[in-house]
């Protein structure tokens, strides 16, 4: 039995791959505009209703978190933590879905991969 090479990274042995010639004419390089032009990005409609939801949500969030750590510290009245607390919580569940939809829209602009504009809400209803 005569030991034949094998394709480490796929293991196919060596007698099962299929090769072929290259053209005379063929350079190795790539024809960058053809190949770019297989990728441009497909212009997405920019969902501004959900962009100005999020926005809105994460600055009163933002606005009740400060507010209630205030409320907290004493630094704007003493009314202690039985309404410092409730202040709070709101601010936190305002902030959070905000602040998450504000950066998958930053994260989509950019091109980032995984991110896109579909991913946000959809507010034109």
């Amino acid at each position: 039995m005569v030991p034949t090479r094998t394709n480490v990274a796929a293991g196919i042995p060596s007698s099962k791959v299929k090769y072929s010639k290259l053209f005379s004419t063929d350079t190795g390089h790539l024809h960058l505009r053809s190949h770019l032009l297989k990728f441009k990005k497909s212009s997405t409609k920019i969902p501004y209703k959900a962009i100005a939801c999020a926005a809105a949500q994460f600055l009163i969030g933002a606005f009740l978190v400060i507010v209630g750590c205030l409320l907290l510290a004493g630094y704007i009245s003493k009314v202690g933590a039985n309404r410092a607390v409730p202040v709070l919580i709101i601010g936190i569940l305002v902030f959070l879905p905000g602040f998450y939809h504000l950066l998958i829209a930053y994260r989509a602009r950019r091109g980032c991969q995984g991110y896109s504009y579909s991913d946000l809400p959809d507010c034109d209803e």
